[in-house]
């Protein structure tokens, strides 16, 4: 399943973008990773334009809700893509003060991606997955721009990131 497919509808997204995807297909390459990397022609701000564009079904999306702790770490609260996460659920399950949500101008410098294609691994973070997510075979998660997505198994996924399983979701 590790290929890179692009998606022709509409006009090629922003060069800018490029960098970020190269990343993370050399990133998945690198790591030898089952998942499939799709390059879009359409940004994708929310869930429902991110499966309209793959045809695809909204529960089978997952969202990567930035946060930072006391002391400036990174942690990734993965929900499913119709969920909410909860800042106060993250710092029960790591037993700290509840975190705050990032920036994005800390995404981008902290997780190297920029907001709305921030990936679930890649990057050093603290990562905590919902148990709702584990339900699901396969997930499409951020792609490392607004303009890409990745489908990758929920059991690669954890086995890439070392998720804590934990309720996130509000």
């Amino acid at each position: 399943m590790n290929a890179n497919k692009e998606y022709l509808e509409n006009p090629e997204p922003p060069q800018s973008t490029d960098e970020y995807d190269n990343k993370l297909i050399s990133y998945l390459r690198a790591n030898q990773m089952a998942a499939e990397h799709l390059r879009l022609h359409t940004l994708c701000h929310s869930v429902e334009d991110a499966a309209q564009a793959v045809q695809a079904d909204k529960a089978d999306f997952v969202k990567n809700v930035c946060m930072i702790d006391g002391e400036g770490h990174l942690l990734v609260a993965i929900v499913k893509g119709e969920d909410r996460a909860s800042t106060s659920r993250v710092g029960k399950a790591l037993l700290i003060p509840p975190p705050r949500l990032a920036l994005e101008q800390e995404m981008l410098q902290l997780a190297g991606y920029p907001a709305g294609g921030i990936p679930s691994f890649g990057f050093t973070a603290t990562f905590l997955i919902d148990p709702k997510v584990l339900e699901q075979e396969f997930v499409y998660t951020g792609g490392g721009s607004p303009y890409s997505l990745t489908r990758i198994s929920v059991q690669e996924m954890v086995r890439v990131n070392q998720a804590i399983v934990a309720r996130v979701r509000k």
